[in-house]
């Protein structure tokens, strides 16, 4: 009888530059807004894409002390400070960068397929959680590249990831 498991398919480096790959990306089409249209445009009724980077910066540093401290403070989009223009988002941005390398690296390999309920609501493995800030980030994003596209500017390749 064959006892051994199989290969860890992707580290946690891995995944951490695969994710911070993601996050590059995202700081490029920040940077690609026109200041006006990153606070204004909208199609169809969705936010303005100012407001889904508010989201993902209220989730991924917030989401991760979480998991490092094992504390399931409700989320709040209201916690992340009020940036008003397109430099404090780019700021604010890397600095979150580097809080998510920080608190990244003190979850321990063993914990990722620990359940966490992260903002005291999603009952997950912490893998899990993590994939699910990808995820969003991915899907807001998208919405990003509509935006640009509707306002007449070339989106960055998707797969720019530095």
């Amino acid at each position: 009888m064959n006892t051994t498991t199989a290969p860890q398919v992707i580290s946690p480096e891995q995944l951490l530059k695969h994710w911070q790959g993601h996050r590059a990306l995202t700081r490029h089409v920040i940077e690609a807004f026109p200041e006006k249209d990153f606070f204004e445009f909208s199609i169809g009724g969705m936010r303005p894409f100012s407001k889904l980077a508010s989201e993902l910066l209220s989730i991924a540093v917030p989401a991760l002390k979480g998991i490092v401290n094992r504390d399931a403070q409700p989320y709040s989009e209201e916690a992340t400070e009020t940036l008003t223009t397109k430099a404090q988002y780019l700021q604010k941005w890397d600095e979150a960068t580097e809080e998510i390398n920080l608190y990244f690296k003190q979850i321990p390999v063993e914990d990722f397929e620990k359940t966490f309920n992260l903002f005291g609501q999603y009952e997950f493995p912490i893998i899990e959680n993590i994939f699910y800030f990808i995820d969003n980030e991915i899907h807001h994003r998208g919405q990003g590249y509509v935006y640009l596209r509707a306002l007449g500017i070339e989106p960055p390749f998707f797969w720019t990831r530095e």
